[in-house]
């Protein structure tokens, strides 16, 4: 298991946890980062990332990409 920031770009992968406080929790949840979901990061501006999840494209910070385990 590995935090999402240290991913490949275009490759597919699981989400396995999602760490952080109930409220980032909560905030990704409803962005699309569920345990077993599929993610792939799309690039990486600055440390943040672009990634694409259900079939949407979000930009989310290094911080909560580190909290996202695969």
């Amino acid at each position: 298991m590995m935090p999402l920031i240290l991913a490949d770009t275009g490759e597919e992968n699981i989400i396995r946890r999602i760490g952080g406080s109930p409220e980032m929790k909560k905030h990704l949840e409803d962005l699309g980062f569920v345990a077993g979901g599929v993610v792939t990061v799309m690039n990486t501006i600055g440390g943040n990332l672009i990634v694409k999840v259900k079939e949407s494209r979000v930009a989310i910070s290094k911080e909560m990409a580190s909290k996202i385990m695969i």
